[in-house]
């Protein structure tokens, strides 16, 4: 096939993209891809794994994988071997809490007993399975990344590069083991990361004022406020502010300590109206005041405590805006509590266990669960008499992200790793990485980093990377593992291990070095953060096999939503600072969220999720259209899903498929061969049209390639929109249609043509990342007319822009036409005059010497659009000789300067010369009206004037510019008018009789007589414009014959046509 090809009609995209699906698999097109890229420089695309907890990605997770998949075929035809590996996140609690459910578990004793081996196999499973199903909607979205190679962080040769970082860590003494102040989940039984909490839920919890006795000084009380009563067992000490003021006021005989500046709002609140201040004292001076814990009797350690339930100072943490400024601090369940004990060397008390549930040092409370004990705790300082006021406050309280159980603060034993101390490197390795937006992403990661703080990477369950330290039971010695190969050296044999999960490494037991006692492995995994946060260098297999990494570090690109601040992102870099002291990538994209059109997130518990195989079920959808949609979306900001969005996404598809086969449908008629007419050999012949079109796509070009560097692909996505459909559709197409219909091989025509294949061939690779199947469809059917061209529009280089074919003047000029056009079309609808019928002239007025240079430059092409005879310029001070005048006096700055002359200066006025008039006012500031011998003097405001188009004339302001449109219709116009009327309603016949576009017909017409006369003059151009060898005009409408015959009115002209096919 050397000429170009062309489609079909009909806009078929679900059936054509199943089509391309099975071709570019079949073909290996994507590996091919690759194979010519393999000497190429690189580009470390790396991919955020998401987690495979369901077998269907979200809307949002198509968006950030479609994101992906445009800018890697973009790399790619830059001519980057780029590393286009996907990855999945297979670890963690989302996926151990799926197979609990299903297995109808609700705690971690059930799955003890169930078998942890059988239970971690489960998770695999699952994992896996889900990771298929998930490749495959991706893959079915046309996202081209290696799926045959994706990263499993459940993979052995994964797991021992998360072990390898644990390891550096370990050696650059930043590994510790200590007591941390932790979210817990009681129902998971493990610990959360702070970037973890990311829900809450509003709950109702009691709100209590607690007196706590003062030591050895009867009827005196500290006050403090609580809203989680069941942390009072494990009070210790009590923080005021050094420099607030508090006071101690008599209340029922009693005296209570209280910050002054919250007196009148608690008594107010308790409803006590009788109070009185006995004493002011300064927040220093009630430092080492001690009180007795009110539930000493009923908690067990409370009654073992000694040294502490004193007042201690902190500016930080009391605040002023609530409670009573004495702060209740209980070490084990509160971080700052936990770090200002820490500091005065106070116990840490925490008596509960892993399921929220009070231990026996709870006394009383045991075995209660922590939030359940509330309402007793409660009764309990109610009959001691030392609870002050009790009510209820509604707040945003944290939940678990994976089983949406309330957390609750909890000391515990964690492994963590030191990353305070590398705060200066964050930042400054932050600073050095390219963030997109710079405005959002580095600002917001220096904020997060502002409250940095150690990484707890323990976890407390089974389904994840295992923690690789193992303790000696008897001297307690500590080593940490790096690599299987380092494992059973320590160990002394080969390990025939079924993989590195636990039940089974759980099973290595080593020697210890120092006493030779037996060392087990600490039983808890790794924070699935650390899965994630080593795939820079795990990804590729490192350390194991360093080629790869060394080769491609640090990469290049990474991209997720702007949620992953503080998690991936951050992740990555402490990695990267851990292990190679370095940010691991160069540039970071952030994306914003998949809402629905309100802007709510979407959940099936709100009906309001869309499965990505919605899209392709519904009339206006496909994969293509979903890409276009998403991507035309400013990245950074929510995507609000819409079915009108995607519908009109799927029109303008529609319209770039008209474009294309409109243009392939006549050069393939004409056999068009573009080697044979390459568009240098038609360079004398291109109209302005063809030069200002050939400008355009090579400026979309440029600014496409610019925005893709700059990774700003909507507004790549949006350009390119609005060129095809702007431009070429609503223009260009306008402009050449009539040139296509030429019979023989007119070098116009053929100008056309050349003009046509370069832009829409150029177009097809600059869209082919973002909408692949609809380009590779067109190039594979119409312009790939050499066995010898690439298999695939994907295997093309990326298009560099032609520099010399850029006309920025012209463009504009082009612009400026536009809108010329645009008012004429606007004067035609406004005078009711169809655009078929020829008008005389359009008159442009205007000072702008541009928009002067345009018009005359472009006339020809106004000519056509708004179909008139004459196009011509003036100055705008011309433009008064296309309207009228008419003085309307103003009677009321009249009749109080002429009194009884003033009707007859009313009467003279009206009769006046209205432009005279006019100008005398506009250059003099007055006009003499002589009446008789008499002369009067006319000020402006005495006159206004109506200004109306002259008889004939339609007129159209725009910002620069008055437009004139002669309306005035002349026999020959009328007739030409007539013509165009007949030859459109031929065309609609041929389309209703469905022929062929290059089917010759003949045609019998039957019309007035005296609309014969006027057409006969137009006959042979309308038998060419329709492909009618013959027109025969007969004198009766019985006369009127063919294969389809109808008759129609054309104004008040009835006229019959009949048509056949030859």
């Amino acid at each position: 096939m050397e000429k170009i090809g062309s489609l079909n009609q009909e806009f078929k995209p679900k059936e054509y993209e199943e089509r391309l699906l099975k071709y570019w698999k079949e073909n290996r097109i994507y590996d091919k891809v690759r194979m010519l890229l393999s000497d190429k420089p690189k580009f470390y695309f790396l991919d955020g794994p998401p987690y495979p907890s369901s077998d269907t990605p979200h809307i949002g997770t198509i968006w950030n994988k479609v994101l992906k998949d445009a800018i890697i075929r973009f790399w790619r035809a830059r001519g980057y071997k780029v590393n286009d590996q996907p990855g999945y996140d297979c670890h963690g609690l989302p996926i151990e809490v799926k197979i609990e459910q299903s297995l109808g578990f609700k705690g971690k004793k059930e799955i003890e007993d169930y078998g942890v081996d059988k239970f971690v196999k489960d998770c695999e499973s699952f994992a896996l399975s889900n990771v298929k199903a998930m490749t495959e909607h991706f893959w079915n979205f046309g996202v081209s990344m290696d799926w045959e190679h994706p990263y499993l962080t459940l993979r052995n040769e994964y797991i021992e590069g998360a072990w390898w970082l644990v390891k550096k860590a370990h050696e650059k003494g930043l590994l510790e083991k200590g007591v941390k102040v932790v979210h817990w989940c009681p129902r998971c039984e493990t610990t959360l990361a702070d970037y973890e909490i990311t829900e809450y839920k509003v709950l109702r919890d009691p709100s209590i004022y607690v007196k706590f006795p003062v030591k050895g000084q009867k009827g005196k009380y500290v006050m403090i406020w609580t809203t989680t009563p069941w942390t009072l067992p494990a009070n210790v000490f009590v923080m005021a502010h050094p420099e607030f003021d508090y006071v101690w006021v008599e209340v029922d005989g009693e005296q209570l300590l209280i910050l002054k500046d919250r007196l009148e709002a608690i008594m107010a609140e308790a409803g006590v109206e009788e109070y009185k201040i006995v004493k002011e004292v300064k927040g220093k001076e009630l430092e080492g005041l001690e009180y007795e814990h009110p539930l000493k009797e009923e908690v067990k350690v409370q009654q073992t405590l000694e040294n502490v339930h004193r007042i201690v100072l902190c500016s930080e943490y009391v605040r002023s805006e609530e409670g009573t400024g004495l702060v209740h601090s209980a070490p084990g369940h509160g971080e700052e509590d936990f770090e200002v004990g820490k500091a005065y060397n106070f116990p840490v008390v925490a008596p509960v266990d892993d399921k929220g549930v009070f231990t026996e040092d709870a006394g009383k409370y045991a075995g209660k669960h922590v939030r359940e004990a509330n309402d007793e705790i409660i009764s309990d300082l109610e009959k001691k008499g030392v609870l002050f006021h009790k009510g209820i406050i509604e707040h945003r309280y944290p939940i678990c992200w994976r089983c949406k159980t309330p957390l609750i603060m909890r000391a515990t034993s964690q492994w963590y790793i030191r990353v305070t101390q590398l705060k200066e490197r964050f930042l400054e390795e932050a600073a050095r990485v390219n963030w997109v937006p710079e405005w959002a992403g580095y600002a917001r990661f220096r904020n997060w980093l502002e409250g940095l703080r150690d990484w707890i990477i323990s976890r407390q369950r089974y389904w994840g990377t295992p923690v690789p330290i193992w303790i000696c039971e008897n001297c307690g010695h500590v080593v940490v593992i790096g690599s299987l190969k380092e494992l059973e050296e320590l160990s002394g044999s080969k390990l025939e291990l079924k993989d590195l999960h636990r039940p089974w490494i759980d099973k290595v037991t080593l020697k210890c070095p120092k006493c030779n006692g037996m060392m087990r492995r600490t039983p808890d995994v790794l924070d699935v953060w650390l899965d994630s946060g080593v795939a820079f260098y795990a990804s590729l297999n490192y350390p194991l096999e360093k080629e790869a990494f060394e080769k491609l570090w640090p990469a290049d690109f990474i991209t997720e939503g702007h949620d992953q601040i503080a998690g991936w992102f951050f992740s990555l870099l402490r990695c990267g600072l851990i292990t190679f002291d370095k940010a691991p990538y160069k540039t970071v994209l952030m994306h914003g969220f998949a809402l629905d059109e309100h802007g709510r997130e979407m959940h099936k518990s709100l009906g309001n999720y869309i499965a990505p195989q919605e899209v392709l079920e519904f009339e206006k959808g496909s994969r293509d259209v979903l890409r276009w949609f998403v991507l035309r979306n400013t990245i950074w900001e929510d995507l609000k899903f819409s079915w009108k969005s995607i519908a009109q996404a799927y029109d303008d598809l529609h319209i770039m498929w008209n474009v294309y086969y409109f243009a392939t449908t006549y050069m393939s008629l004409d056999s068009f061969n573009p080697r044979e007419h390459p568009l240098t050999k038609y360079m004398q012949y291109l109209r302005e049209e063809d030069k200002w079109i050939l400008s355009r796509v090579e400026s979309v070009a440029k600014e496409a390639t610019e925005y893709f560097e700059k990774y700003h692909i909507h507004r790549a996505a949006r350009l390119l929109r609005d060129f095809i459909v702007e431009d070429v559709s609503r223009w260009y197409i306008r402009l050449v249609r009539p040139r296509v219909w030429i019979e023989k091989d007119d070098p116009d025509k053929l100008a056309a043509y050349a003009t046509l294949y370069h832009v829409l061939f150029k177009f097809l690779k600059l869209l082919a990342p973002i909408a692949p199947f609809i380009t590779e469809k067109i190039y594979l059917d119409a312009f790939r007319t050499d066995k010898n061209m690439p298999e695939s529009i994907h295997m093309f280089s990326w298009p560099e822009a032609i520099e010399e074919y850029i006309d920025g003047q012209l463009e504009e000029q082009m612009n400026a036409v536009r809108k010329i056009v645009e008012s004429g079309l606007a004067a035609r609808m406004k005078a009711g005059i169809k655009i078929r019928q020829p008008l005389p002239e359009l008159v442009v007025a205007t000072d702008d010497d541009k928009l002067q240079s345009a018009v005359r430059r472009l006339s020809n092409i106004i000519k056509s659009q708004v179909n008139i005879k004459h196009v011509k310029v003036v100055e705008m001070k011309q433009s008064d000789s296309y309207y009228k005048y008419e003085i309307k006096p103003v009677y009321r700055n009249i009749g109080p300067v002429f009194k009884a002359k003033a009707k007859m200066v009313i009467d003279s006025l009206e009769k006046a010369d209205a432009k005279q008039l006019k100008k005398d006012l506009e250059e003099k500031g007055f006009a003499t009206l002589s009446i008789g011998d008499k002369n009067f003097e006319i000020k402006p405001e005495m006159v206004e004037f109506e200004k109306t188009t002259i008889p004939d004339y339609m007129s159209v302001e725009t910002d620069n510019a008055i437009i004139f449109l002669n309306t005035r219709i002349s026999l020959e116009e009328l007739a030409e008018g007539f013509a165009r009327d007949i030859l459109r309603r031929i065309q609609f016949m041929r389309k209703e009789a469905d022929l062929p576009i290059d089917a010759y017909i003949e045609t019998v017409i039957f019309m007035p007589s005296d609309m014969k006369q006027l057409f006969q003059k137009y006959i042979d151009y309308v038998a060419s414009e329709a492909r009618s060898k013959h027109i025969q005009l007969v004198d009766s409408r019985e006369k009127v014959v063919g294969e389809h015959v109808k008759e129609w009115e054309i104004g008040d002209v009835v006229v019959k046509i009949g048509i056949k096919k030859l």
